[in-house]
Formats: structure tokens, sequence, C-alpha cells
């Protein structure tokens, strides 16, 4: 089902953060329209603040076998390819610089959601979702382990 020709329905894409300290899947279209995909809304931002939208932007479609969409690797994430048949691409990363790319998605989102017109609901939805995230995140960086992240439609 698309939503557009060629794009997945985003009511059913699913974001799914996980490490060995825990996991958790994010099953709200706001989070990933408005934060996963924020890179995608044209902005005119500082090198650093592009950088990290880069970085939630390589998230790769789990059963996407395209790997030519952009870069491979960055400081402090990479992208793992899948290891078999049964397996797919996932974005390893530092919790560090995962948690530094949503958090500078966070205020980007936030200084110009009037100008994409986000709803509070979905303001109220992505700060839920934002919250679980970091939850995760926190508990891979007091664990010492990186954290994968991909999503599915």
């Amino acid at each position: 089902m698309s939503s557009r020709r060629g794009e997945p329905d985003l009511d059913l894409i699913h974001v799914s953060v996980a490490s060995p300290a825990g996991a958790y899947t994010v099953g709200n279209a706001a989070f990933f329209r408005y934060i996963v995909r924020l890179a995608e809304l044209g902005l005119a931002l500082p090198n650093a603040d592009q950088e990290a939208l880069n970085v939630l932007a390589a998230i790769p479609h789990a059963f996407d076998g395209d790997e030519d969409a952009g870069p491979l690797s960055g400081s402090g994430w990479r992208l793992v390819p899948p290891r078999g048949t049964l397996d797919w691409a996932t974005l390893e990363a530092t919790p560090q610089r995962l948690r530094s790319a949503f958090e500078r998605a966070h205020s980007i989102l936030w200084a110009n959601a009037a100008r994409f017109s986000v709803s509070p609901r979905d303001i109220a939805s992505i700060e839920e979702e934002l919250d679980a995230v970091y939850g995760v995140i926190f508990r891979a960086e007091a664990g010492g382990h990186a954290v994968n992240i991909s999503y599915t439609a």
C-alpha cells in the first residue's frame, strides 16, 4: 500500500532501535516523517546539523537491497549489510552519535514545526517516541553497546 507512487504508506512504517541492552519499535508515522526523514524537508542548515540529519537519513529499510542511496559510513556510524538472505541491513551507531542525531533533529523540528504544520498530536507522539528511543540509547551507552536501527514498511 502506498501513500504516493513508489512510497510506502507511512502509517505502516515501523522504526526498530535495538542493542544487546534492549529494543524499541516506533510505529508512529509522524516520527518517521519528521525525525527519520527530516533531511528530506529541504531546510538550509549548518553543516553540523545537516551531518546529524544525514545519520538518520542513512537508516536503511530492512528489506530494501538498494545500498547505493548514500554514504556507507560516517563519524560514529556505519551501514551494516545483511549477512544472509534472512537478515537485513541496519545502521549501527555509537549511542552518543545516535543520541546527538536525534537531539538535533528534535531541536530542528521544533524550530520549524509551524513551517511544516506539525500538529499538536504529532508533537506529543514524537515526544513520547523519542523518550522511549532515548531509553534504549541510554541503556546501550551504559552497557557499552552499539545501537542498530532500521525501518520496515
